[in-house]
């Protein structure tokens, strides 16, 4: 591999904005914003509106389409439509 050409792959905290979750992990995104960890270091820190941890997927609390009332209704309202001349 060619020396000085890849971005740095540092300590990072993700911040998510929705349920407060930090994550430390490693990325090669940067931030001039640092916040202190648990182990007593100081790393960037990077907002996130949201993540695993706020996701409704991943939470649980999806949401459950009524997807036969959407078919039903849709039928309804082109009922006779594109018929036969």
């Amino acid at each position: 591999m060619k020396s000085d050409i890849h971005p740095k792959y540092e300590p990072v905290i993700f911040n998510d904005l929705a349920s407060g979750e930090k994550i430390l992990t490693r990325s090669t995104t940067s931030s001039k914003k640092t916040m202190e960890w648990e182990d007593g270091n100081t790393y960037p820190v990077i907002d996130v509106e949201i993540s695993a941890a706020s996701h409704p997927f991943y939470t649980g609390k999806q949401r459950i389409m009524d997807s036969a009332g959407r078919v039903e209704r849709f039928n309804a309202r082109f009922k006779g439509f594109g018929g036969k001349k």
